[in-house]
This record gives C-alpha cells, structure tokens and sequence, in this order.
C-alpha cells in the first residue's frame, strides 16, 4: 500500500551510552518515549505513524494511532549509520514524504512537526529538519570564523545553524535516489532551547529533567498542549 505521508520513530533499546533511556522514565512524569509518540499523534495530515523497532517489548509504550513495525535486529548496531535505518523503513513502509523524529527529542512542539511536513507535502521544499541558531565565536580548522581585527558584538555575529537532529521531513526521491535526508531546497526551523534538547548521555537526561519539571511538568510547554 503506498501512503502519502508517513511518519517513524527508530528506537533501539540497547543503548550503550544511556541504556534504556528511550523507555526511561522522568521524576514526576512518563516514559520518555510517550512524549514525542503522543506530539505526532496531534500532527494533521499523516498516514501513518510507526515505532520502527527490533523489540516488541516496547509496544506497550505505543499510543493509539501509532504502530509497531519490527526491524532488523542488524540495525540497532553501534555502528549503524541512521541512513541505513531510513533506506529500511522506506523499503517498508512506501509513502511520498517520510516525517523522522527521535524518542530521544521529547519537547519538540507539534506546531514544529506540522510546519516541516507542511512544507514538504506542499511542494514548496524538498526537505525540512530543525535546527538551533548559533550566535558564538565560533573557530574551524584552527581560525575564528569572525574578524579578529574587528571582534562583532555577540548580537551582531553571522548567524550560523546547527541541526538538532530532532525531526527530518524528506521526499522519498531524496534517499532512494540520492541517499540523503536533506535536498538541495532544505527549509530550516529554527526551534529554542526546550525543543532542541536531545538526550543520548547521562547528563542529557538530567538537564531534560530539569526542563521537564520547570517547563512541561505543569503542562505549560508546547509539546505538550
């Protein structure tokens, strides 16, 4: 069955550096994974949504309207580049427009999600994933990426974006026949603080807490809305 859009979380559950972490739960709140599943449940104009995932035991996490699709124990390698996890799930599921998002990225807003499928489903780009803005004297390569003669205010530096890795929309066209995520006609979305965390050690987890028990515990944040 071919579908418009589709949207897939990929979760491995034998996480090295944070074992167990996208079942973890937060002080005061729920499994980390609930989060981001019950945003694209709000998300309008999507197919299907789908936990892409070699273990069943997480299928008691799932909300309704979201689906287990069992992968390859192959992919939760270390060593497993996420494009080879997207070529799978394309393999498997075929759509259009494939929405990714990560268990891993809990305060992402569903306004976000709908804007970047929006975007792409309308034609107007051919991709779409969030970034953080970075206003910061930044180097590479040994070399300030600013005038060392003429040193800018903090407000008056290039502005430079970094992905958060949180949420990626693509054109099926994109990773069959280029192998990429990305195009060439990318739109970024810039998101804040709360929306750009992305938990993969320890600490990451301890500052989500201390997001979620300032910012989404009382329901006040975007992501849960």
């Amino acid at each position: 069955m071919r579908y418009k859009t589709a949207a897939f979380v990929p979760v491995k559950l034998n996480n090295q550096r944070l074992p167990g972490k996208n079942t973890k739960a937060f002080e005061g709140g729920k499994p980390l994974i609930t989060y981001i599943l019950n945003t694209l449940t709000k998300v309008k104009g999507l197919d299907k949504i789908c936990v892409y995932c070699s273990d069943e035991s997480v299928i008691p996490f799932l909300p309704a309207g979201v689906e287990f699709l069992k992968r390859s124990q192959s992919l939760d390698l270390s060593s497993t580049p996420i494009l080879d996890v997207i070529r799978s799930f394309v393999k498997d599921v075929d759509a259009n427009v494939y929405l990714m998002t990560h268990a891993t990225a809990p305060f992402l807003a569903a306004e976000t999600l709908q804007t970047g499928l929006d975007a792409v489903v309308d034609g107007e780009y051919d991709s779409a994933l969030t970034v953080k803005k970075l206003n910061e004297f930044l180097w590479i390569d040994g070399q300030p990426m600013y005038d060392k003669t003429r040193i800018p205010r903090t407000q008056d530096i290039e502005d430079i974006y970094a992905e958060t890795t949180g949420m990626y929309v693509f054109k099926k066209e994109l990773i069959t026949k280029q192998g990429r995520r990305t195009g060439d006609n990318p739109l970024l979305i810039p998101v804040d603080f709360l929306e750009a965390c992305d938990i993969n050690e320890p600490v990451d987890f301890d500052l989500a807490q201390v997001l979620f028990n300032k910012y989404v515990k009382n329901g006040d944040a975007a992501c849960v809305k």
